[in-house]
């Protein structure tokens, strides 16, 4: 996919690196084509690292994607420079007025907090309500599924005794399904995270239906609005060497943490990762953007209702 993306943006370079097809502004405005227009609200502390790893996965279809990315005004991020921040990002009063055929809502360091306590969370629930008049389809991972299910459907999050971390196998509950299309019956996906949902949850609960869950890691996809709304709670946007990356880094702190499960060849952190998530990402994203963005938006996007 040919991604249109900021002129500069750091991610342009990396992934051109990693022989992936994208754009800058100069080029993608001489091509008379009418691109997706997706917006990302990126929550996560490293920035330019979550911006990499979803763009590598939005690059892998021949649609054109014009990427937006936005920030909480009611929070400041504290590991990116400002210099990026004020570049590349947009708070979402600049945007409210705006339609976009998809949106791409990222995890979030919070999940430990009450959503009420969380700093944004007022601001973010308007985006949540926006999104249902302004977006073809949403997309929420990990923290922010959790947030989506809370907020418009009551769906609770439980803590859990010790941090699901590591890579577990997953099954499609329903493989016609179109963002099932091209699964094995057996996937697999990253999962770093303190908190869960619960089956029974979803269950009962005639707006959201489960799509797919695994034995280890428990829920990890559900969808509402025949699909315009996804929640995702596991990582399949992950670069290989992120869960290694949080691993040695709460080692450093002294922090209470297990080796990630089902990561490292033979177990062994010196062997480094077994890679066997990317090729269902890939699908994921690319399955997302065809079957329920690009296939569902209107030529025209102020048509979308």
């Amino acid at each position: 996919m040919p991604l249109n993306l900021p002129d500069r943006l750091p991610a342009i370079e990396l992934l051109k690196e990693e022989n992936i097809f994208v754009i800058d502004n100069s080029r993608a405005t001489q091509q008379d084509i009418r691109p997706l227009r997706i917006v990302i609200l990126n929550l996560m502390p490293l920035k330019i690292t979550t911006e990499t790893d979803l763009i590598r996965l939005l690059s892998n279809t021949p649609l054109q994607v014009e990427i937006t990315f936005m920030k909480m005004k009611s929070h400041t991020s504290k590991n990116t420079p400002v210099e990026h921040m004020q570049a590349f990002y947009t708070d979402f009063d600049q945007i409210r007025g705006q339609k976009y055929d998809g949106l791409i809502i990222t995890g979030a360091p919070v999940e430990q907090m009450e959503f009420e306590e969380v700093n944004y969370w007022q601001e973010i629930t308007e985006i949540f309500d926006w999104s249902r008049t302004h977006v073809t389809s949403t997309f929420y991972i990990c923290w922010a599924a959790q947030a989506g299910l809370y907020y418009h459907y009551g769906v609770p999050k439980y803590p859990l005794d010790k941090k699901m971390f590591g890579v577990f196998e997953h099954t499609p509950l329903d493989p016609l399904l179109p963002i099932f299309r091209g699964f094995d019956d057996v996937f697999y996906v990253p999962h770093s995270r303190h908190t869960e949902i619960r089956k029974e949850d979803i269950l009962k609960n005639p707006e959201v239906t489960l799509l797919s869950e695994s034995e280890d890691s428990g829920v990890y996809m559900a969808m509402a609005r025949n699909g315009r709304e996804f929640f995702v709670t596991g990582h399949s946007e992950y670069s290989p060497f992120t869960l290694d990356t949080e691993y040695r880094r709460d080692l450093d702190k002294g922090l209470p943490i297990d080796m990630p499960q089902n990561y490292y060849k033979h177990n062994n952190p010196a062997e480094g990762p077994l890679v066997r998530w990317r090729g269902h990402a890939n699908l994921l994203f690319s399955n997302w953007l065809n079957y329920y963005v690009y296939q569902e938006t209107p030529f025209n996007i102020n048509d979308i209702k």
